[in-house]
């Protein structure tokens, strides 16, 4: 295994929006970071052929062509991205100490600084049916997507909260939203079942699952059955919204960093700061409640910005 000799002042590890906008300031504040792009370069964002919702681009934009142009821009102020993925991390506990963070399982890199954009990855239903047509209809992400299937006829399945608040969201411009619960009630709270409820085009299914999603290029359809019964169903629906939750990616930082129930990264008050000195976590995999790329864009500006005035301050010591 072989270690760089030279010490970074700012390692990024992750290329979604967030570590692209933690790249572009801080290679504008002469940090010189290094981004490592991960298992995903680009992040959720290349899995989605329509971004509508992030400033700037006013006839939308192709999810990778967006991640096209933050790299770019990235690069264009000195950022250096390199594909890789971080695999292990050794943390220093001490103020103006050293990071080390393993690459690929063979090169260990030295930073003062680190910015973690790892993100979030959701959750799927592991149908090959639902897998070949994500991007066809099949998303994870009602606010991000649903817009494209106004006064259509969509289904959802999930039964907590999330799937509740997206289920309300859907049916506030869609046509009809078929909720595919697979026990026989909600996990989600009260008040969001009442929200549910009072939505007459909802249509709330329980012990309900999917047993095929119907399409060649494009979601046409849904089997569903019904796990008590065994009776099978055909419905005609255009997208198919999954909403059983995300999972942070935040294995390799596990009996070092504070994280919550989830798994998700506890940052300090509005900061990002984790409870490492020099260590600083931005966008899903600390937010579990907008999970939109321009709210991960605004948190990898802050820690560009955090991990900034962390180097000035154990430069005066």
């Amino acid at each position: 295994m072989s270690t760089e000799s030279s010490t970074l002042k700012t390692l990024i590890i992750g290329s979604g929006p967030a570590g692209y906008t933690a790249a572009i300031y801080a290679a504008r504040a002469d940090l010189r970071p290094v981004l490592y792009t991960g298992i995903e370069p680009g992040g959720q964002l290349t899995t989605t052929t329509e971004v509508d919702n992030f400033p700037g681009y006013p006839e939308g934009v192709d999810g990778p062509a967006m991640m096209v142009d933050l790299q770019k821009q990235a690069e264009r102020f000195g950022t250096e991205v390199m594909i890789g993925m971080a695999t292990a991390v050794e943390l220093s506990k001490e103020v103006g100490g050293t990071h080390k963070v393993t690459i690929d399982n063979n090169k260990i890199l030295e930073t003062k600084t680190i910015i973690i954009a790892t993100g979030a990855s959701a959750k799927y239903l592991g149908l090959p049916s639902e897998q070949r047509l994500r991007g066809g209809g099949v998303s994870a992400c009602a606010v991000c997507d649903g817009f494209f299937y106004k006064e259509q006829e969509v289904a959802i399945v999930g039964g907590g909260d999330t799937a509740a608040e997206e289920a309300t969201y859907l049916a506030n411009i869609c046509k009809k939203v078929t909720m595919l619960v697979r026990k026989d009630h909600m996990r989600a709270s009260k008040a969001m079942q009442h929200r549910v409820n009072a939505k007459d085009n909802i249509d709330l299914r329980y012990n309900c699952e999917i047993d095929e999603v119907l399409g060649d290029q494009l979601v046409e359809g849904l089997r569903i059955v019904n796990n008590q019964t065994g009776i099978k169903e055909e419905i005609s629906i255009t997208g198919l919204f999954i909403a059983i939750g995300h999972k942070p990616n935040t294995e390799i930082f596990k009996d070092q960093l504070e994280m919550d129930n989830d798994g998700y990264l506890i940052t300090v008050g509005k900061s990002t700061k984790t409870n490492y000195p020099g260590v600083f976590a931005s966008g899903d995999v600390q937010d579990k409640e907008y999970r939109q790329a321009v709210t991960a864009a605004g948190t990898g500006c802050m820690a560009a910005l955090d991990a900034e005035r962390y180097l000035a301050s154990i430069e005066s010591l």
